[in-house]
């Protein structure tokens, strides 16, 4: 296309066909190399988020099962042996549990804040970038 005129001065009303499909060929492949780009960011932002509330989720799954085996050696104190030592055990266990569900619901509202892994804004940039071509198209149609 060598015979293109590359005057962006122009009014585009003045524009061969030509030169407006080059620009267009020109803006969508830049387009399309942002939206990727934006697209990147968000998904490893949302990544990010996703993996914390997961290794939440792990911790207090580990401090739950600690709960769970101070428990049953509190019964088992309790049992075995009629000394106070059995209440020191429960009330140790009752914190861990208390610490665990608080964990747990951290980890759950931060991988909620990750989901949907879509990149929305991602998506509702490429919608309105359609809906602006397409109303170009269709104003310049009439």
């Amino acid at each position: 296309m060598a015979d293109v005129v590359r005057d962006p001065a122009r009014p585009v009303a003045e524009q061969s066909t030509a030169e407006l499909m080059q620009r267009a060929k020109e803006q969508v492949k830049r387009l399309a190399r942002d939206e990727l780009a934006l697209a990147r960011i968000e998904l490893a932002h949302k990544g990010r988020h996703a993996g914390i509330g997961m290794g939440l989720f792990g911790g207090g799954a580990v401090l739950a099962l600690c709960g769970l085996g101070l428990l049953v050696a509190a019964a088992v104190l309790g049992l075995a042996l009629v000394i106070p030592a059995w209440a020191a055990a429960l009330v140790v266990a009752g914190a861990l549990f208390i610490l665990a569900g608080g964990l747990a619901l951290v980890g759950r509202s931060r991988v909620r804040r990750a989901v949907p892994p879509m990149p929305s804004a991602t998506a509702d940039s490429l919608r309105a970038d359609v809906n602006t071509v397409a109303t170009a198209v269709r104003d310049r149609g009439q």
